[in-house]
């Protein structure tokens, strides 16, 4: 992260952000928007920003954990109820216009916060935020670096024991034990372990079934590292595989190259989907590519900008974006490959190391 305090924090730049809208005052209520502000990780926690003020509420668990991790921010103790705090908190900070993060709050919340809070005008700005969060900082890139790194390592570990027999869900077990030994906090996701004829299911999550020779596999998974997700898919086989196999194994990886030689600073995310698409297509599977072809990713594992048929937001460096096509034919099976890519000032590199060639495990 940014040094706390400086012109260039995170508060400091949302400041800017809230000055042109105008915005006297934030309150950040999702976990995940505090701990990209402040710093804090627990699960307690509430910012308020306004012009001169960065007050982070929590309570007596996470106070000292407060005053460790979010070092630019008044710590306030919310003493058993966290909207009256907030409640003399803005009363005290004489705002009257004051934005919240209308995806988060439920109905109900809201509805408890501007009756305690009354005669506030409070407007829904969660996009603040997210835009903010699109372009990730140096740290945030280091820190992504690393899970990679760590999904790449696990991943070649687990190829020295793949062997027909075992169950998907043993393997998603072993590759989160490599992880876990590799220095990564918790997985990005419900890792998607599907053999034979449910890979053609793009979320097929592991199950009791067993692989067999000549299936295909698909392994979609990702480590967290220090607050921050990775995402790799790779489609290997079996002991043996058809021409059907290598042919469409052949078609998804050559949407892959393309899609990755697409990304670049100014390509809106449905020209890089339409790069990518336009190959599958071509090769008469079109119908059979029915996702996006693929999503940012941070602090949590799905974050914009998205690359599909109808994003409209151009990419900038900084920015990260997975690229993984994939066709999946019913009764039969399927292919993905994905890639983690950071979008560079002339063009992109490939965060994902793993081979793509097609992996046969003999």
């Amino acid at each position: 992260m940014l040094k706390q305090g400086s012109d260039q924090s995170r508060i400091a730049r949302l400041r800017r952000v809230m000055e042109a809208d105008p915005l006297e005052g934030f309150v950040v209520f999702n976990p995940v928007n505090v701990r990209y502000l402040s710093g804090f990780t627990g699960t307690s926690g509430v910012l308020l920003i306004t012009a001169n003020q960065a007050v982070l509420l929590t309570d007596s668990r996470y106070l000292e954990q407060a005053e460790a991790q979010a070092g630019e921010c008044q710590i306030v103790d919310i003493a058993g109820n966290q909207l009256r705090a907030l409640e003399s908190l803005i009363m005290a900070a004489q705002v009257e216009t004051l934005a919240f993060e209308e995806d988060y709050l439920s109905f109900a919340a809201y509805g408890q916060m501007t009756q305690m809070i009354p005669g506030k005008r409070w407007l829904s700005r969660s996009e603040l935020i997210l835009r903010m969060r699109m372009v990730k900082d140096d740290e945030e890139i280091k820190r992504i670096r690393q899970a990679v790194a760590i999904a790449d390592a696990s991943f070649a570990q687990l190829l020295t024991g793949l062997k027909a027999g075992q169950r998907e869900e043993e393997i998603a077990l072993a590759l989160e034990w490599y992880m876990r030994q590799a220095g990564a906090s918790a997985r990005s996701f419900d890792f998607i372990v599907a053999s034979g004829w449910r890979s053609a299911m793009p979320h097929g999550v592991a199950s009791t079934k067993e692989l067999a020779d000549g299936e295909l596999l698909t392994l979609d998974f990702g480590a967290v590292y220090a607050g921050y997700c990775s995402d790799i898919t790779r489609t290997l086989c079996l002991s043996r595989a058809d021409d059907r196999q290598r042919a469409i194994y052949e078609i998804v990886l050559a949407a892959n190259r393309a899609g990755i030689a697409a990304l670049k600073p100014g390509i809106s995310g449905r020209e890089a989907d339409a790069a990518a698409r336009c190959v599958i297509t071509e090769a008469g599977y079109g119908e059979q590519f029915g996702h996006g072809l693929g999503h940012s990713l941070g602090l949590e594992i799905h974050e914009r900008p998205n690359l599909n048929r109808s994003e409209e937001q151009l990419l900038e460096p900084g920015m990260l974006v997975t690229v993984e096509p994939g066709i999946y034919l019913p009764g039969w099976g399927g292919v993905r490959i994905e890639d983690l890519v950071l979008v560079t000032q002339d063009g992109c590199e490939v965060l994902t190391q793993a081979p793509k060639e097609f992996i046969i495990i003999e």
